[in-house]
């Protein structure tokens, strides 16, 4: 079984049609409200709102740390002080019976 087709283009025009009847017959009302609301001065126009600010880039630095099993951070060495890091994780991990480990740790440089 087809569809009719709709024709959108005819019902806008029956839609435009109505509207337009709706509003003759309303425009002699709305006249003596108008001039009375013409003759009231406009409103200022709303002022902007100012902007979002965008977020203050962060700039970070880079640590070698030393981790318990329990991800508890036990030492912290500078990036370049990698094999420093490493022998301090050794040195723990055979003075205690709980392996210890580096990772990389990253902080908030604040000036």
């Amino acid at each position: 079984m087809a569809r009719k087709v709709v024709s959108r283009k005819q019902l806008r025009e029956e839609n435009d049609a109505a509207e337009r009847s709706k509003t003759t017959s309303k425009k002699s009302e709305t006249a003596t409200k108008t001039t009375k609301t013409a003759t009231k001065a406009k409103k200022a126009p709303a002022k902007r709102k100012s902007r979002a600010k965008s977020a203050k880039e962060v700039r970070l630095k880079a640590f070698w740390g030393v981790f318990n099993q329990s991800l508890r951070r036990v030492a912290l060495f500078e990036y370049a002080d990698r094999a420093a890091a490493d022998e301090k994780a050794e040195q723990l991990s055979t003075s205690q019976k709980t392996p210890h480990f580096v990772g990389l740790v990253k902080e908030v440089i604040e000036e």
